[in-house]
C-alpha cells in the first residue's frame, strides 16, 4: 500500500515561496501581531533549511515604501534564493519566479506572503490553475484585517488550496520524532511557534535524568530541603 496522502504535505515533493515579508508591509498588519508573524515567517525558514526544501523568496518594490525583506529569512536559510521582480504584484506573473519552481520539479507549494489577501493569495491561485498542489500558511502572512483574512481564506480554499499554520507544517515536514535532526525542530518549536514547549522539554529531560540517575544530585535534595522549611 502507498504511503501517499493527497491532503498532506510530502517534503520530498514541496517548495517553499516565502513572498514580500518585508519591513514595510508588516506595518500595515493587523490581524495578527508583528512579533509572531516575524516568528512564523523565521521557523518557516528554518524548517525548509532543516528539511533541505527548495526556498524562493521575493519582494515588492523594495527599494520603495515596501521595504526590504526581514533579514532573518536568509540567515536562517542561507540557501534560500532570492528571484526580484520588475513591478508585478502577483509573483506568479515574473517568468524568472516560475522558472525557478519549475526547475526543482516539485509540485508541491508552500505559500506565505504578507499580505495575505494580495502576496499570498495571488500566486496560490495562479499556481492551482498551473497544476500545482498549494498549502496556504496563513499565521506567517498577516493582512489588514481580520475580515480580508477570512474573505481570503474563503476564496483560496474554494479554489482548491489548503489553509495550514506554521505549527502544522513544521509537523506534516518532521513527520517523526525517530529522526536525528529532531530536537533541532523542537527547538524551532520552542523558539518561534510553541514556547510553552520548552516546558514539556524540560520536564522531559529531567525525568529522563532521574530515571538515568536513580537519585536527584546532594543540591537538589538541599534546595528541595530549604524550600520546605
Amino acid at each position: 500500500m502507498s504511503d501517499f496522502n493527497p491532503w498532506m504535505i510530502d517534503p520530498q515533493d514541496a517548495v517553499m515561496l516565502l513572498i514580500d515579508h518585508q519591513s514595510g508591509l508588516f506595518q500595515l498588519v493587523r490581524d495578527i501581531d508583528q512579533p509572531t508573524l516575524r516568528h512564523h515567517v523565521i521557523a518557516l525558514a528554518k524548517v525548509a533549511h532543516l528539511a533541505k526544501i527548495p526556498t524562493f523568496t521575493t519582494a515588492s518594490v523594495p527599494d520603495g515604501p515596501n521595504g526590504p525583506l526581514i533579514p532573518e529569512i536568509h540567515q536562517s536559510c542561507p540557501e534560500a534564493v532570492y528571484v526580484p521582480r520588475t513591478g508585478q504584484i502577483n509573483a506568479w506573473d515574473n517568468p524568472r519566479w516560475v522558472e525557478a519552481i519549475e526547475k526543482t520539479g516539485r509540485k508541491t507549494l508552500l505559500i506565505a506572503g504578507t499580505l495575505t489577501s494580495v502576496c499570498m493569495a495571488f500566486p496560490a491561485l495562479s499556481a492551482l490553475a498551473a497544476g500545482y498542489k498549494v498549502f496556504c500558511i496563513v499565521d506567517a502572512s498577516g493582512n489588514w484585517s481580520q475580515m480580508a483574512t477570512d474573505l481570503t481564506i474563503a476564496r483560496v480554499t474554494q479554489a482548491g488550496a489548503f489553509p495550514i499554520d506554521t505549527y502544522a507544517v513544521l509537523a506534516e515536514i518532521m513527520s517523526t520524532w525517530n529522526r536525528p535532526d529532531a530536537m533541532e525542530f523542537a527547538q524551532v518549536m520552542v523558539d518561534h511557534i510553541v514556547p510553552p514547549y520548552r516546558a514539556l522539554i524540560e520536564s522531559y529531560g529531567k525525568a529522563q535524568s532521574v530515571q538515568k540517575d536513580g537519585h536527584e544530585t546532594k543540591l537538589e535534595k538541599l534546595e528541595a530541603g530549604q524550600a520546605k522549611k
